[in-house]
């Protein structure tokens, strides 16, 4: 599930929320809903600045390669 891998990979890179956030330059509450799963199809923009921030493809973003 997106918003499961989302939230293990940043917990990996040691960033709370509030900094992935600033550091894909999104909304915090758009990151909270993400993590949270109450965004069930976020855009792509968020997703391309979300896989970015945490230097992962979009493929290893949604779970679809392993790290």
């Amino acid at each position: 599930m997106l918003s499961a891998n989302i939230k293990k990979l940043r917990k990996l890179k040691k960033l709370s929320q509030d900094k992935l956030a600033r550091l894909a330059d999104i909304p915090y509450n758009t990151l909270i809903k993400v993590e949270s799963g109450r965004s069930n199809n976020p855009t792509f923009e968020t997703l391309s600045k979300l896989a970015d921030a945490l230097k992962v493809s979009i493929d290893e973003l949604a779970g679809r390669k392993k790290q």
